[in-house]
């Protein structure tokens, strides 16, 4: 295979490596020992060695060198496992660049040709194993190239798939290819002779949608900041509105992202992107969200089988899916029943004799003496085989866990773990009693201490034994444990509500944490002995909210249940620092401790926290605010007159934003609240989705009736203050349960209304609402909640710039918008320096906006500067970038070798909106250190390029006299230039005190520093209409500028010795060189000229990608 050309040296490659066939230019070497009719003990000694280092050539021991005669260096271009893989790379080389080579007269040219040459194959057999990977590889093969033709963008923008369409302009389709890559979406169309072309980069995207009507079938409209396109006539719009969906999605979670979502490992690498892993991507986000699974799960094999069902008694049809630790089932109709068996319970899985009437069984055994019968398994063999190999795997983990475990016990004391110590004002006794308690851990729920009456307590403990009953008996029928069957009848069950002595229970079953909690013995205490004593800005926020949790429940009235909840909420701190802790996290935790153990509750808030509302809790709350934007469509597609009269849903979504923050908990009284958990963790969020909308549409007639928000926001409160808990008696209850949940929702009167009714008619209006639909609803909602977040960022970053600069507000938004675009290409193709890696990884893990700015490098400065620049440096690329790097070494004050928008903003103010005294000033700092490096100096003082003009001024100056008898008239005529130079400042208006506050902070510039600047000013001349005119004010300004040097600041004796001056050495001041400059109108108009910086940027917008695009992809190829 070819290879990335590597450098080989031959003196030491010859040692270990024989020469089989040989030409002027290649070598074919063969492993010493390998291929040897005997074994020879050099061909041993080889062997061993390569296997000792487990070298490269113990696989492939063959290989193809290039070597240039007279060089003792060789490239590696080709290596293989076989003499016959390696022999037709070398008859390749000798048919088609063997008689190339001959005509090329430099040595380093021909290295050049054939490393070009060799990446040139790599990458046609890259392009050629991607197609491999498609269903159709001739047509991706000739759309990738098609691709790589029209738009001319690098070989890394991975081409993901294409789609036939067509675009509109005005009412004039355009049919052609829609082509969707890693970074991009692209369309190209050419029709009698019109070529329609355009690239719309995902990361502009801030809104898809389905649209339909008028000359247009159904079409995906993707909407820009700028303007919108319309795509129809797909052969498959639904694939096509998921594909474009999901690489929006990715890419701006990975460009936008600073708080880091959770993005799979595969997505995070954006080369391996293809068609085939975004539906197994979309899968396996279904699935996760399904069974509420931790989002580390991969996704194995999906199959279509029949379980069965022993309260159905029969066998239910639906689908299996596999994870790295699960086993899940779904019925065809989506939570009709659901199956979760962890692998840690499994015992076994077994293939049974196949019969008619059971096709293909399979038996998965369980810890607790139940068996799985699942038939019709179409890959049977492949799939059992697979699950006991996991399974195998899963439980020589478990069994070395186990021995750790064991041992650590055995070494360690069994002394209880601790909690913080916080310094109080309580007396003696209480800070004893408060100290003891921060010691001990509950091993009970709070509930059992600490009850909250309500009236009706007597008929409801009548209920609660009736459900306990219920319960037991569905356990002794079916199983209990999370591998219980979830049916129609647990469902009912459920929204009846959960007897408090199987709350805790049943959350922990219904949400898996017991297998968190199983699996992790002794975790919870080693989190809260680490995070012990610990004092930090997370800590301070716990504290605060500890008294605010359910401040009305005895239990957070005593310092029992005060001490457990900080125990909890600062051990899930420290376990994950990227959550920390987020208000409304302190209710959470509060509702699960009254129901669970400390430990299962803690369990039970991982669950909630990083699996049942991923995203919810981080800073931003970004999980949280996309559910609103889908909860606000939900509202139009379901509750389409309340949308009517709501022109902005947003004021409902705000409103809203506490129910799914603390699944109603905070807005419910406490008994119907817990009730909502319980069918929360039953349901997960489809739950809060279904009740949120049954809030609204029982509302909906006062909400329509509003006067204004504030009076809407007053109808939602008061309506979920007088929800209520059942009252229900026992026989009640169970013609409930036996009539199902249509049965239960007679429409309530309003501030009569019971938590079960609400619950009821929920599931029956809204029960059409399934998780696929979330999920497809939340990877479109994403892309509109970063944008927003992505234009708060501008604006912040506008703000603070603005009152600095004069540039105006759309110019400064264009240039910000240019500023963004260039650090997100240097991370579309990967031209991202160790700096730049560094500062993308550092935005993202920050919170404030000054570390959240975008920050550009030299490079992506450097291109910034060739398109925005007005001074063209002489046309030539190398003043250019010179000029480049000074500046960026200027506005580097800090020495992190990033620029901020802010630093990048005040140097454009300069040069488009400054006086003339701001840029001579500029240019006057771009010649001093640290700027102009060392190396620059000393090129300057030993370059010819630059010759010094002669002396001519519009004032005749005198610089001496020439021989002994006018040595008299020389110094009183030196004496009167000085007077004369001293005149000629304050004429200027550049008088002491001016010249004294103009360079107060600034160096006085050396002659070879001057040398460099007078470099500059006529490379910034070139190419102009009045070139001559400048290169002579130019020239006078010189003369000017070194007579003053020469006569006014030129120190002597002991001051040039104290300076580390050369006996020819002089400097001059900003103020001088300023004063100079002034002399000469020609040269003030140049530099005081208006640019045009609106015509700039839109040139810019324009040439972006096409300056930049070539050359990341030049270094992309060189560091392959």
């Amino acid at each position: 295979m070819w290879l990335n050309p590597e450098e080989v040296a031959l003196k030491n490659a010859l040692k270990l490596w024989i020469t089989e066939r040989s030409n002027d230019f290649f070598l074919l070497q063969r492993r010493r020992g390998r291929g040897e009719p005997t074994a020879r003990i050099s061909g041993l000694l080889v062997g061993a060695l390569d296997t000792v280092l487990d070298s490269n050539a113990r696989v492939t021991p063959f290989r193809i060198l290039l070597q240039i005669p007279g060089s003792q260096i060789s490239w590696i271009i080709a290596s293989g496992a076989v003499m016959e893989e390696v022999n037709k790379h070398w008859d390749w080389l000798a048919h088609n660049l063997l008689h190339s080579l001959s005509i090329f007269e430099n040595k380093e040219d021909v290295a050049s040709f054939v490393r070009g040459k060799v990446k040139g194959l790599i990458a046609e057999e890259s392009r050629g194993r991607q197609a491999a990977q498609e269903d159709e590889p001739e047509k991706f093969r000739e759309a990738l190239l098609k691709f790589e033709r029209h738009f001319g963008l690098p070989s890394s923008e991975k081409l993901v798939t294409f789609y036939s369409c067509c675009t509109w302009k005005g009412r004039v389709p355009r049919q052609g290819l829609l082509y969707l890559s890693i970074n991009h979406m692209a369309f190209y169309s050419f029709l009698l002779g019109k070529e329609v072309k355009f690239v719309i980069p995902w990361a502009e995207v801030i809104r898809l949608e389905r649209v339909s009507g008028g000359f247009m079938t159904e079409a995906i409209r993707v909407s820009t900041r700028q303007r919108q396109r319309d795509f129809s006539m797909f052969l498959n719009l639904d694939e096509a509105f998921g594909v474009v969906g999901q690489l929006a999605d990715i890419a701006l979670r990975r460009l936008l992202d600073s708080e880091g979502l959770e993005l799979d490992r595969v997505l995070q690498q954006p080369t391996r992107i293809t068609k085939r892993v975004l539906e197994e991507q979309a899968l396996r986000e279904y699935v996760l969200a399904l069974f509420r699974l931790p989002r580390a799960e991969r996704l194995h094999e999906v199959a279509s089988c029949s379980v069965w069902t022993p309260h159905a008694r029969c066998h239910t049809a639906g689908t299996l899916y596999t994870t790295d630790n699960y086993l899940g089932f779904s019925s065809r109709e989506e939570g009709q029943c659901i199956l979760l068996i962890p692998l840690s319970e499994v015992v076994s899985v077994e293939k049974a004799e196949s019969t008619c009437a059971l096709p293909n069984p399979v038996i998965v055994s369980v810890r607790s003496k139940k068996a799985f019968q699942l038939i019709e398994l179409q890959e049977r063999d492949d799939l059992v085989e697979s699950l006991e190999c996991r399974l195998r795997s899963l439980h020589l983990k478990q069994s070395a866990f186990r021995g750790s475990q064991h041992a650590k016990r055995t070494a360690c004391c069994p002394s209880p773990y601790y909690t913080f110590y916080y310094d109080t004002a309580c007396s003696d006794e209480e800070e004893m009693e408060e100290q003891v308690l921060r010691k001990t851990v509950n091993t009970e729920a709070l509930m059992t201490a600490f009850h909250y009456n309500t009236p009706g307590s007597n008929n409801n403990k009548n209920m609660e034994a009736v459900k306990e009953k219920m319960w037991e008996d569905h356990f002794t029928e079916f199983g209990r444990g999370v591998h219980m069957f979830r049916t129609d009848k647990v469902q009912r069950m459920v929204a009846m509500g959960i007897p408090e002595s199987r709350r805790g229970e049943l959350w922990m079953t219904l949400s898996d944490a017991s297998s968190d909690l199983d699996s992790h013995p002794g975790y919870y205490a080693s989190l809260v002995q680490t995070s012990m004593g610990q004092s930090n800005l997370t800590t301070d926020e716990i504290e605060r909210d500890l008294h605010r949790s359910l401040p009305d429940h005895p239990a957070f009235q005593n310092p029992t249940g005060i001490a457990a909840l900080r125990r909890v909420l600062t051990a899930y701190a420290h376990r994950n620092p990227k959550i920390g802790y987020c208000q409304s996290m302190n209710i959470l935790a509060s509702v699960l401790l009254l129901y669970a153990k400390e430990e299962e509750a803690f369990w039970l808030l991982v669950a909630v926290c990083e699996r049942m509302l991923p995203d919810y809790f981080n800073r931003r709350v970004i999980g949280a605010q996309v559910d609103q934007s889908v909860f606000e469509q939900l509202i139009g597609e379901c509750l389409p007159d309340l949308a009517d009269h709501f022109p902005d849903l947003s004021t409902l979504s705000s409103v809203s934003l506490s129910w799914f923050l603390t699944i109603f908990v905070s807005v419910l009284p406490f008994h119907s609240a817990v009730r909502v958990v319980d069918w929360f963790f039953f349901h997960g969020i489809k739950a809060i989705f279904q009740l949120a909308l049954a809030v609204l549409q029982a509302n909906a007639g006062s909400l329509c009736a509003r006067v204004d928000d504030g009076q809407a926001l007053m109808v939602l409160a008061s309506f979920l203050e007088h929800v209520g808990s059942d009252q229900s008696s026992p026989a009640e209850f169970f013609q409930l349960l036996a009539d199902g949940s249509n049965k239960m929702a007679d429409t309530p009167a309003v501030g009569q209304t019971n938590i079960t009714q609400l619950i009821s008619d929920a599931n029956e209006r809204f029960g059409d609402l399934t998780v696929r639909k979330i999920e497809r609803l939340r990877c479109r909602h994403r892309i509109q909640v970063l944008q927003a977040h992505e234009d708060t960022t501008k604006e912040n970053a506008l703000r603070v710039v603005a009152p600095d600069v004069s540039i105006s507000a759309e110019n400064l938004a264009d240039i910000y918008d240019l500023f963004k675009t260039e650090h997100f290409i240097s991370l579309y193709w990967g031209d991202m320096s160790a700096v730049a890696a560094a500062e993308a990884a550092s935005w993202r893990r920050g919170a404030s906006f000054l570390e959240r700015q975008y920050r550009l490098d030299l490079a992506q400065f450097k291109s910034l500067y060739g398109l925005l620049a007005p001074w063209a440096a002489g046309g030539s690329q190398r003043n250019t970038d010179t000029l480049a790097q000074r500046t960026f070494t200027l506005l580097d004050s800090e020495g992190h070798h990033l620029l901020s928008f802010r630093d990048f903003a005040l140097w454009l103010d300069t040069l488009y909106c400054g006086d003339l005294s701001d840029k001579v000033k500029l240019l006057y700092r771009l010649h001093l250190p640290p700027a102009l490096t060392d190396s620059e100096e000393r090129s300057s003082s030993s370059s010819s390029g630059m010759q010094i003009p002669p002396v001519s001024s519009s004032r005749p100056l005198y610089m001496g006299g020439a021989s002994e008898d006018g040595r008299a008239d020389g110094k009183r005529e030196a004496k009167d230039y000085q007077e004369q130079l001293k005149q000629m400042l304050q004429d200027l208006g550049v008088g002491k005190d001016k010249e004294k506050n103009i360079h107060q902070h600034l160096p006085l510039m050396k002659q070879r520093e001057f040398i460099q600047l007078c470099k500059t000013l006529c490379c910034l001349f070139h190419g102009d209409p009045d070139e001559n005119e400048l290169f002579q004010a130019i020239a006078k300004v010189t003369s000017l500028v070194l007579q003053i040097g020469e006569a006014t600041t030129r120190p002597a004796g002991p001051d040039r010795d104290r300076l580390g001056l050369p006996e020819s050495e002089w400097t001059v001041s900003l103020a001088q060189i300023l004063a100079s400059v002034l002399t000469e109108q020609m040269l003030v108009n140049f530099l005081e000229k208006a640019c045009d910086l609106t015509g700039r940027i839109a040139a810019a917008k324009e040439k972006q990608y096409q300056q930049r695009a070539p050359l990341l992809a030049l270094q992309h190829a060189h560091r392959r």
